[in-house]
């Protein structure tokens, strides 16, 4: 598991084991690899939010070396089916061809609309993009509240 405190505000965020294991599996380890993405969800456990599970990618995603762009319709089917089972929709992640990840200006664009349009009590959404370099080097988190992202780096703390 990997951990990350979120500013000052208390909280934490937690990957479970699942939820790395998917996100390994999809680096770009290979030149002719596609991007791949899908959706994060999680339980709330008081000021923890723990990523028990993740989607995607799907067939009927479109995927390049340098692009992602999800299936919509199969991401809202999965969100009732989660929200169903006790898990909430709390973000996004996807891979990119570079060894320590950052956000794109794309991906920013894509982070604010996916926060101010969509229904929710949450303070922000979580972003991940899971890049070339292992785990936990390969993983960029950001948490974006709307108006800007605030990227997150591993806690030291024992999980």
């Amino acid at each position: 598991m990997i951990l990350f405190q979120v500013g000052t505000s208390g909280e934490t965020i937690l990957f479970s084991d699942t939820v790395l294991a998917h996100l390994d599996k999809h680096r770009q380890t290979r030149w002719w690899h596609p991007e791949a993405g899908g959706l994060l969800f999680a339980r709330f456990e008081g000021k923890r939010i723990l990523i028990a599970d993740i989607s995607g990618p799907r067939r009927s995603d479109i995927r390049t070396a340098i692009s992602y762009c999800p299936n919509r319709r199969a991401e809202q089917r999965e969100i009732n089916d989660r929200h169903r089972k006790g898990l909430h929709y709390v973000g996004d992640w996807h891979s990119h061809p570079e060894w320590r990840p950052s956000p794109s200006s794309r991906d920013e664009r894509t982070m604010r609309s996916r926060v101010t349009q969509s229904r929710h009590e949450l303070a922000g959404f979580v972003f991940a993009i899971i890049g070339l370099a292992p785990l936990p080097d390969g993983l960029k988190v950001v948490v974006h509240d709307g108006t800007r992202p605030h990227p997150l780096l591993p806690s030291d703390v024992p999980v």
